[in-house]
């Protein structure tokens, strides 16, 4: 899409606003609200007259609502009254655990104001006074524009990535008249509506490659390559048929697996041995992402048996499943820490290419989700691989199994790759078309 420029610019003295069209106005943000305000939060309801109360986890980090049940409280009629929401008005995150959704904005449209709802303290509310688009001021604070100041006004003010109504209203913008403001809106309204059409195309992509990489390995590992096979109840009902000369094995007679040791922070030194930690076991290789070091005498002398060999395969006890990665020549000889399973092929019985596939496979996992329902012990380990069964085809099919998942997963990856990729750049086209347009780069009042 090619636009034009404004015939005329001025220097805006601001240098990451830049020249901005002659005849808009250069000022802070301030200057544009009619309230700044502060949220409230109220007593535990009674379930007499209590309020709907909105909350920052219920704006999305890109500015929209994302309102399941909100949170009902008992609000003096004083506050209920001040912190009423009105379509028009915008909030702010304005204190997050996470730098990501400090400053997130949504806009209360005519659905969130007929809840009749209020707004809780670790929101700002900002009402304008009519010299700004509401709808474009939203535009304006979801963008990096926004959101790079209100981080650098952040810091430089308190120290700390909060914000507050006077940082909020110290953001520099440039404005130009109402009915520009509504041919910009319209524009934004359009064109973002377009690219995020092509983002979800690209999402659902993401979540059927998802759904086919889980198909693919779990028909794979209970049902075979051959689809002429005669087939045998398993007599496991969440497993069903399979292949009518494979074995049904005891997951502990295929696989020698051990969970690293519990150590104390007290061990840990600035260098010696590395000690695996679960943030190192979550791609295909493990790496020494957060590990701490143990002194080699004390390996040694209590923990040698738990060194990890090159080819070893390793999964998370602690996070979620369906991850497995490998021990690479850089990681052999560390010792993973608990919360860290080592699994290694039982020579003769198992090979670890179907290894790696089947304990990702949702027959397995289903199946450990089913014996951890079934105890106390509500964590994975390995008191539930002890009592779990697998398919165990013969050899030669098991290093054929893996081949296939091998190349059909990469094909995925590939896939996947570029869907990610394609995202970003629409984000990145999104971002900059609305950068663009708010502050007079393009000239979009005939655009149509």
């Amino acid at each position: 899409m090619s636009l034009p420029r404004y015939p005329e610019y001025k220097d805006s003295g601001v240098p990451w606003l830049g020249d901005v069209p002659a005849h808009w106005k250069v000022q802070r943000f301030k200057w544009v609200i009619e309230q700044n305000d502060g949220g409230v939060w109220g007593e535990d309801p009674d379930g007499s007259d209590d309020t709907a109360v909105l909350r920052s986890t219920e704006q999305t980090v890109d500015g929209y609502w994302q309102i399941g049940e909100p949170a009902m409280r008992k609000l003096a009629d004083r506050d209920r009254l001040s912190a009423l929401l009105q379509e028009g008005d915008l909030l702010v995150t304005k204190s997050s655990g996470s730098a990501l959704h400090i400053g997130k904005t949504t806009l209360v449209d005519e659905s969130v104001a007929a809840m009749g709802a209020c707004y809780s303290n670790f929101m700002q509310r900002l009402r304008l006074d009519g010299q700004l688009s509401p709808r474009l001021a939203w535009y304006l604070l979801n963008n990096g524009l926004a959101r790079t100041q209100l981080d650098l006004l952040s810091n430089s003010t308190t120290g700390l990535a909060n914000l507050n109504g006077s940082i909020i209203g110290e953001i520099r913008l440039a404005t130009s008249l109402q009915d520009e403001q509504n041919a910009i809106v319209a524009f934004l309204d359009r064109e973002t509506a377009k690219i995020d059409a092509l983002i979800a195309e690209q999402e659902k992509l993401l979540s059927l490659l998802a759904e086919k990489r889980e198909a693919t390995i779990s028909h794979a590992v209970t049902r075979g390559l051959n689809p002429n096979v005669p087939m045998k109840d398993s007599g496991i009902l969440w497993l069903g048929h399979v292949p009518v000369h494979w074995e049904i094995a005891p997951f502990r007679y295929c696989v020698d697996f051990q969970e690293g040791p519990g150590i104390l922070a007290t061990d840990f030194h600035d260098e010696g041995v590395p000690l695996l930690r679960v943030s190192g076991v979550q791609g295909r290789w493990a790496t020494l992402d957060g590990c701490n070091y143990l002194a080699p005498a004390r390996v040694a002398e209590q923990w040698e048996h738990f060194r990890v060999a090159e080819g070893d395969l390793l999964i998370s006890a602690s996070a979620s499943m369906g991850t497995v990665c490998e021990v690479g020549p850089d990681v052999a000889g560390c010792i993973p820490y608990t919360g860290i399973i080592r699994l290694r092929s039982v020579s003769g019985v198992m090979h670890k290419p179907y290894i790696r596939h089947l304990v990702v496979s949702s027959q397995f996992i289903t199946q450990i989700d089913l014996l951890k329902a079934g105890t106390t012990i509500q964590h994975f380990g390995p008191t539930h691989l002890n009592q779990t069964v697998i398919t165990r085809p013969p050899e030669a099919e098991q290093l054929e199994i893996g081949a296939y998942l091998d190349e059909q997963l990469s094909i995925m990856a590939n896939l996947e790759k570029e869907a990610v990729c394609a995202i970003d750049l629409l984000r990145e086209r999104r971002s900059a078309l609305i950068s663009a347009a708010v502050t007079g780069k393009i000239d979009v009042r005939g655009a149509s």
